[in-house]
């Protein structure tokens, strides 16, 4: 990564020594990822390593020489004290103007600031990136393909015509993950919209989103004069982005407690319900692939264990079983039975 030259503000702090690979490529994932923890940091980076002590070395000199803050994460601590909690990295100014002169990346408006990196999305966002670091781990494990750098966050996604309010015009995934399959020296790449919900926001408003998907499915941009429509504008606008549409995959998380397994269990059966009965969703149900699992899950067994439950398949009698993140349909398992669901509310 090149050093900040003398032609910067003086009011910039001055990169005046040569980082290590591992320092350089912290600043690209913050750049990428908005804000991390020490320990998230430190198994995409060192994971071979028996402790965090090399990696807190290089964000020590990071922070020195002005291109990156930390701050102490938000909820609960060990033992209830303060610094107990883990720390929260991020880009200062300089060290995202520094990725953008040293790197090919993408320039991103968007900058992270105390005020933001405190603020009350840091917990979604870094369990956002608690996803992106299982589907590494478990990719190495396996032999796959996917990188510190496979996922992105927060990526919109246009649905409809017109100039509504941004949120309206749009889904926004709260991360798009590319993902390589290796078996037998052959290598698929999947691309996967990723959600992640810590109950947040009311099941019905979680269905609500699933079934935005279904409209991004469906939705062809028409250029507002007929005259300049052309044989593109019968494509759908996702064909433009993606080879095939991605699955979605949607990652629940709650509040710790001995009740976390059954309110999550809850949440997939009462999604199941309602997504069901989605007269877009029902329509395109083939077309689609979606499947429901925890993070705990995801983290102790892999998207490749059997740990998902697809939407849209089955009835509520006869439930598809389990399966990982192919969402491949069964071809001679019998459905899964389970006790009727409760009817949809009106």
């Amino acid at each position: 990564m090149s050093t900040l030259t003398d032609h910067e503000p003086l009011h910039r702090p001055q990169r005046t020594r040569s980082f290590h690979a591992v320092a350089k490529t912290a600043l690209d994932l913050l750049y990428q990822h908005r804000i991390m923890t020490t320990g998230q940091l430190h198994r995409l980076l060192t994971p071979a390593a028996r402790g965090s002590s090399y990696l807190r070395r290089q964000l020590a000199d990071l922070e020195e020489s002005g291109l990156v803050q930390r701050l102490r994460a938000q909820g609960q601590a060990g033992g209830g004290h303060h610094f107990n909690r883990p720390y929260v990295w991020f880009l200062t100014e300089s060290g995202a103007d520094a990725v953008e002169q040293a790197t090919e990346v993408f320039s991103r408006r968007y900058r992270v600031t105390p005020e933001s990196a405190a603020s009350t999305r840091q917990a979604h966002t870094l369990a956002v990136n608690e996803v992106g670091c299982a589907f590494v781990a478990h990719a190495h494990r396996l032999g796959h393909d996917c990188t510190p750098l496979s996922w992105t966050p927060e990526v919109a996604h246009r649905i409809r015509d017109g100039q509504r309010r941004f949120e309206d015009d749009h889904v926004i995934s709260d991360a798009v993950l590319h993902y390589v399959h290796v078996h037998r020296q052959a290598r698929t790449m999947l691309n996967l919209f990723i959600e992640l919900d810590r109950a947040t926001m009311t099941t019905a408003e979680l269905a609500k989103k699933v079934s935005a998907y279904g409209r991004l499915y469906e939705f062809v941009p028409q250029h507002p004069d007929r005259a300049k429509r052309s044989a593109a504008s019968t494509r759908p606008a996702w064909q433009h982005t993606y080879p095939a549409f991605p699955r979605l995959l949607i990652i629940l998380d709650g509040v710790p407690g001995p009740t976390l397994a059954k309110r999550l269990a809850d949440r997939t059966e009462d999604l199941y319900t309602l997504t069901r009965v989605d007269p877009r969703l029902a329509r395109i149900a083939r077309q689609l692939s979606v499947g429901v699992t925890t993070l705990q899950q995801l983290r102790e067994r892999g998207p490749f264990g059997q740990i998902f439950t697809p939407l849209l398949r089955g009835t509520p009698e006869e439930r598809h079983p389990l399966t990982d993140m192919l969402l491949r349909q069964p071809s001679s398992a019998a459905p899964a039975r389970h006790p009727p669901a409760s009817p949809a509310p009106r």
